[in-house]
C-alpha cells in the first residue's frame, strides 16, 4: 500500500528496478535506476500489433507498467460484440476504429503516456516504421498477419558476410494468442531463436468440409455457410473492383459478411436446416473461436511482463515459448522452440524437390500441405511464372500450372513466393534432387 508522498508506481516498479536479484538478466544494475527508468519513459518506444481483446489488455498493462512512448496499429471498427470484453471501449464508440479509441482511453486515463494510434493495415506501414521500435507485442487473432509480421521483422536484421545478424537491428517480437480457454505467449529474437514460422506446425490444421458434401448433402449450419463462402461466392461474383475483376471475401467487411448470410440462410431453408445465424456466419467465415476474457488477461500480462524484462532486464527473458491451458484446471508449461535449419523465413532456405516431374499445380498442393503455404504466386529468374490475382493476369499463366517443375524451373534457381492472403514473399533456392538409383 502506497504511504503518503508515494505513488503506487514508487512501490512497484521502482521497487523491482531499485534492488538487485539473482535472477535478474545480464547487465542489469540497481545503480542506474534513474537511467533505466528514463528510457522506458522517453527511448523505449514499444509498438502494440492489435488492439482487440490482448490489444486492449496489453495497451492497459505496459502503460501501467512505465512505457510511455505506445504506438497500436488496428485495422478493425469496433463492433457492439467487442464491448462485453475489450474493455477500452463504450457502447457510444461502435463504429469508431480502435486504433484510435483505445489510444485516446489511455492517453486521458494516464495523461503522461503518450500512445500514438495507426487505424491501418500492417502491410500499408513501411520498414522505416517497424525500424523505430524496440520491442514489438502482437495481439493478433489471425495466423497469416503473425506471419507477416514476424518475415518483416526477420527482414530487418541486418547480417554479414558470414550471416551473423548485428544485434543493433534485432527487435525482440513478442507474440501472445489465446483460443478460448487456452493460449500462448512466446519471445522471438529474429535470427537468433527460433521464428514463428518455426513452429506453424503447432498450431491446429484448419477444419475443412468436403466440396461434394457442401454442394449436395448439407447437414449442418456450418455446411451451408461454408457453401455461400466457397461456392456461391465466385459463381454469383457479388462485389468486383474498378476494373470488373472478382474481390475476394473478406470476412472484417459487413456486406460480404451479410451476403453470405443471407444466401446460407436461403441454402438452409432448402434444405430444412436449422441455426444459421449471423454471429455463427462470422465465426465461420473468420474462423473464430469464442474469446474468454479471462484467458486474455493471463496472456497480456504474460507479454506485458516479458517487455518490461527485456526492456530493463530485471530477469531474464522467457526461452522462449510458454503454454497456458485453462479448460480442466490452470496448466503452464514452458519450452523452447528450436531454430528450423530450414525455415523459409529466418533460415537462407534451400528447397529441394524430389520429383521435378510434378505439375506446378501439384507442388503447390504440396507447399501447402507441408509448409502452409496456400495459394503462392511465383516468380523465377526468368520472369513471372504464376500469379494469382488480379483475374486477368491469372487466365494468362493457367497454363503453367499443368507444366512439370523442370519445365518452368533449372535447379538451383532463385526464386520468390507470394502469398496473396498475407502478402508475404518469401525468397528461396530450387534445388532438384538427382535420382537414387
Amino acid at each position: 500500500m502506497a504511504t503518503a508522498g508515494t505513488t503506487p508506481q514508487d512501490t512497484s516498479l521502482h521497487r523491482l528496478l531499485k534492488r538487485s536479484s539473482p535472477l535478474s538478466g545480464y547487465g542489469f544494475s540497481p545503480e542506474a535506476f534513474e537511467k533505466t527508468l528514463d528510457y522506458l519513459e522517453k527511448e523505449c518506444k514499444i509498438l502494440v500489433v492489435g488492439a482487440g481483446g490482448l490489444g486492449c489488455e496489453l495497451l492497459k498493462n505496459l502503460a501501467l507498467s512505465g512505457f510511455r512512448c505506445i504506438h497500436t496499429v488496428d485495422m478493425d471498427e469496433i463492433d457492439v460484440s467487442n464491448l462485453n470484453r475489450q474493455f477500452l471501449f463504450r457502447p457510444s464508440d461502435v463504429g469508431r476504429p480502435k486504433a484510435i479509441v483505445a489510444a485516446e482511453f489511455i492517453s486521458k486515463r494516464i495523461p503522461n503516456c503518450r500512445v500514438t494510434p495507426h487505424y491501418c493495415k500492417i502491410q500499408d506501414l513501411d520498414d522505416d516504421f517497424y525500424r523505430q521500435f524496440k520491442i514489438v507485442i502482437s495481439g493478433l487473432d489471425s495466423i497469416e498477419a503473425r506471419r507477416w509480421l514476424n518475415s518483416k521483422l526477420v527482414s530487418l536484421v541486418a547480417v554479414d558476410d558470414d550471416g551473423d545478424p548485428n544485434p543493433d537491428t534485432i527487435i525482440p517480437f513478442i507474440d501472445g494468442g489465446s483460443e478460448g480457454f487456452k493460449g500462448q505467449a512466446r519471445v522471438l529474437l529474429p535470427r537468433i531463436s527460433a521464428c514463428f514460422e518455426c513452429s506453424l506446425e503447432a498450431f491446429p490444421p484448419q477444419h475443412n468440409y468436403p466440396l461434394c458434401t457442401l454442394a449436395n448433402t448439407p447437414r449442418i449450419p456450418e455446411h451451408c455457410i461454408q457453401w455461400a463462402a466457397l461456392i456461391r461466392w465466385d459463381e454469383a461474383r457479388p462485389f468486383v473492383d474498378a476494373d470488373g475483376n472478382a474481390v475476394p471475401i473478406d470476412g472484417d467487411k459487413a456486406d460480404h459478411l451479410m451476403w453470405v448470410f443471407e444466401q446460407a440462410s436461403q441454402r438452409a431453408a432448402d434444405f430444412n436446416i436449422a441455426g444459421v445465424t449471423y454471429k455463427l456466419t462470422q465465426g465461420v467465415v473468420k474462423r473464430v473461436i469464442p474469446a474468454v476474457a479471462s484467458t486474455n488477461s493471463i496472456i497480456a500480462a504474460a507479454c506485458a511482463n516479458e517487455a518490461l524484462k527485456i526492456a530493463t532486464s530485471c530477469s531474464d527473458s522467457l526461452n522462449n515459448y510458454m503454454f497456458y491451458n485453462g479448460v480442466t484446471s490452470v496448466y503452464t508449461h514452458t519450452f523452447e522452440y528450436e531454430r528450423k535449419p530450414d525455415c523459409f523465413v529466418c533460415a537462407s532456405a534451400v528447397l529441394h524437390v524430389a520429383n521435378p516431374a510434378l505439375t506446378l499445380q501439384e507442388w503447390f498442393d504440396e507447399l501447402s500441405a507441408k509448409h502452409m503455404l496456400a495459394s503462392p504466386s511465383v516468380r523465377g529468374t526468368r520472369g513471372l511464372v504464376y500469379i494469382q490475382a488480379p483475374e486477368s493476369l491469372e487466365k494468362e499463366y493457367r497454363h503453367n500450372l499443368s507444366r512439370p517443375l523442370s519445365a518452368l524451373f533449372t535447379s538451383g534457381e532463385e526464386i520468390s513466393l507470394v502469398v496473396p492472403s498475407s502478402n508475404t514473399s518469401i525468397s528461396m533456392k530450387l534445388v532438384f534432387e538427382a535420382p537414387t538409383a
